[in-house]
C-alpha cells in the first residue's frame, strides 16, 4: 500500500514541478527534492505508530515540493540540501531535518485561514513552508543577523504573508495573537505560560519539551474550547536550547 502511495506521490510531485513558479529556476535540483520528499514520506510512515501521523496531506507535500531548501542554506552546504538531515546555517544554529519540519507542521494541524506563530525563524525555510499552508505567519528569531537575513530572503522569494521579528521568542508575539497554531523549535524544560496563553482555544502547540542536555520529547499541547490543556508527548528529539534575553 505504501509503495502504491509513493508511486502516486511521485506523479503528483512531477506535476507540481512543472507548474510551480520556483521550479524552473532550480530545475537541476528538482529530482533531488523529489527524493527528499519521498524520504520524508517514508520516515513519516515508519513512525506513524508513535506520532499518530499516518501520511502528509497534499498541501504539505506541495509545500515541501515547492520550497527550495537549497536557497536557505550556505553555499558550502547546498550539495547536501536535499538530504533528510539538519544543516548549519551560521551563528551556531541549524536548519532542521525535513522530516521533523514536516512532522511538526502536520501535528500543528494548520488550516488555510489559520494564523501561525513560529519561534526560531533561523534561515526561514520552515517559515516558507508554513506560509504556504496558513493565511499569516508570525515568526520570531532572537539572533538579529538571522532575523534580518531571513526576512530579506523570504521577501525576495515572494513569501509575502510572513512577518519576521527580531525578539525573544519566550514572550511570543502577544500583539498578533491569539494563534491557531504555534510551533516552538527550541528545547524548553516546560512550555512557558507566555506562549500557552497566546494559543487560541481549539489550537495546537508543538514543542520539544525536556532538558537541553538530556534530549526532549516532541510534545503536542491542545487547548480545548473550554481552555483545558491536553499534553501528548510523542517521540524523542534533540533541539538546541531556548536562548534568552532579559528574562535570564
Amino acid at each position: 500500500m505504501i509503495d502504491r502511495f509513493r508511486i502516486g506521490l511521485t506523479a503528483t510531485i512531477l506535476f507540481l514541478s512543472l507548474t510551480l513558479p520556483n521550479a524552473k529556476a532550480d530545475e537541476t535540483l528538482t529530482p533531488l527534492r523529489f527524493d527528499m520528499v519521498n524520504q520524508v514520506i517514508a520516515n513519516i510512515a515508519a513512525t506513524r505508530e508513535q506520532t499518530g501521523v499516518e501520511t502528509l496531506d497534499e498541501t504539505l507535500v506541495a509545500a515541501l515540493t515547492e520550497v527550495p531548501r537549497h536557497a536557505f542554506v550556505p553555499d558550502e552546504f547546498r550539495p547536501f540540501a536535499y538530504f533528510d538531515i539538519p544543516l548549519p546555517v551560521g551563528h551556531d544554529q541549524n536548519i532542521a531535518q525535513p522530516y521533523l519540519i514536516a512532522l511538526m507542521t502536520a501535528l500543528a494541524e494548520i488550516n488555510p485561514d489559520g494564523v501561525v506563530f513560529e519561534m526560531g525563524t533561523g534561515a526561514g525555510y520552515h517559515t516558507a513552508i508554513l506560509s504556504r499552508l496558513a493565511r499569516k505567519v508570525y515568526s520570531v528569531e532572537i539572533i538579529k543577523p538571522l532575523a534580518a537575513s531571513a526576512a530579506e530572503r523570504l521577501g525576495e522569494m515572494g513569501y509575502d504573508n510572513v512577518d519576521v521579528r527580531h525578539a525573544d521568542g519566550f514572550y511570543g508575539w502577544k500583539a498578533k495573537g491569539p494563534f491557531d497554531a504555534m510551533i516552538i523549535k527550541e528545547a524548553v524544560p516546560q512550555v512557558p505560560a507566555t506562549l500557552v496563553n497566546q494559543l487560541k482555544p481549539g489550537g495546537r502547540l508543538v514543542a520539544p519539551v525536556g532538558l537541553p542536555d538530556r534530549g526532549q520529547m516532541l510534545t503536542v499541547i491542545e487547548k480545548t474550547l473550554t481552555g483545558k490543556l491536553i499534553k501528548t508527548p510523542l517521540i524523542p528529539v534533540r533541539f538546541l536550547p531556548l536562548q534568552g534575553g532579559e528574562r535570564i
